[in-house]
């Protein structure tokens, strides 16, 4: 069948869907400026250790600061500890932190029962309790389409013990199966998942296929097509995207702490989620890994000077 008849039907389908949605459905605005995530002093050597991680949270308040508000979205803050310390337990650092925290996040989405879940991060592993959790009350129906320039699937007793890069993992309940992984509502299927834009394996690209994830490449990811087919080819009616910033090619923009060049333009990320928009219901979106070095410094500055 000619992809254009199949975006065709898709719509279609989506449509009848649509007019059958909840009317009390709605939306939660889910800040989540989890930083303990990322071990990523080295990354940002114009920044102090503190600052460059502590940046995750900045990089939150100003995604939120600059992302288009609806009066009619509930906004909910998960509560994060701002206290800088970097301890490693289980193969994760600082693992109290993050357990507690998804602890706490849970808790929210318990409360607010959103039926769609734009999260504004933070590093990566902020998607992990949202995608889990509507995976769970959508009864699996959701494919996972996670845009980044790295594959976010290591494990723990991998040498870089950063949560951020487990992500993608943690949401298949393979991360401290014991521990983190018994909070999240749902395992999802790595079948059910793609990673998009992907080009720093990180040494490891073999895990892709141990774990079961497919992947497109910056260049099979310019035009949406492949990744139309693949949703298709999953079944699933609903869809929820990971956006890491640093898929972003960095000659056109650098937001991220991962700087990986031939990555996607901007343009090419918006045609993406937009394709996918258009032809599934879209139920979560995750904007993450904004680290604003030039903020961060200027906001050291102000710091230093009198009046403030």
């Amino acid at each position: 069948m000619a992809l254009a008849n199949t975006a065709n039907n898709i719509t279609k389908s989506k449509q009848v869907k649509d007019s059958k949605k909840d009317k009390n459905s709605k939306t939660l605005r889910l800040l989540y400026p989890q930083w303990q995530g990322g071990d990523i002093a080295a990354l940002v050597p114009e920044l102090e250790a503190k600052d460059s991680s502590l940046g995750y949270a900045l990089g939150e308040e100003l995604l939120d600061f600059l992302a288009p508000k609806d009066t009619s979205t509930k906004v909910a803050r998960v509560p994060i500890s701002m206290e800088y310390k970097r301890e490693s337990k289980k193969g994760i650092l600082n693992y109290d932190e993050i357990f507690m925290q998804t602890k706490a996040a849970l808790e929210i989405l318990k409360i607010e029962n959103p039926a769609k879940i734009l999260t504004l991060g933070g590093e990566c592993s902020v998607s992990v309790l949202p995608f889990t959790y509507l995976a769970h009350r959508y009864k699996g129906d959701v494919a996972i389409v996670w845009i980044d320039a790295h594959k976010d699937l290591n494990l723990p007793g991998d040498t870089y013990q950063g949560y951020h890069a487990m992500a993608l993992a943690a949401t298949f309940g393979l991360v401290d199966k014991e521990g983190i992984a018994r909070l999240l509502p749902y395992h999802c299927n790595p079948k059910d998942s793609i990673l998009v834009g992907v080009r720093d394996f990180e040494g490891k690209k073999e895990r892709l296929s141990e774990i079961g994830v497919q992947y497109l490449s910056p260049q099979d990811s310019k035009n949406p097509t492949k990744l139309l087919e693949w949703l298709q080819s999953t079944g699933k009616s609903k869809v929820v995207v990971h956006f890491d910033l640093d898929v972003l090619d960095p000659s056109e923009l650098v937001m991220a702490v991962g700087v990986v060049e031939n990555g996607l333009r901007i343009k090419e990320v918006v045609n993406l989620i937009n394709a996918i928009n258009a032809n599934y219901e879209l139920v979560g979106l995750t904007i993450a890994e904004h680290l604003p070095r030039a903020a961060t410094k200027l906001r050291n500055m102000m710091r230093e000077l009198p009046l403030f």
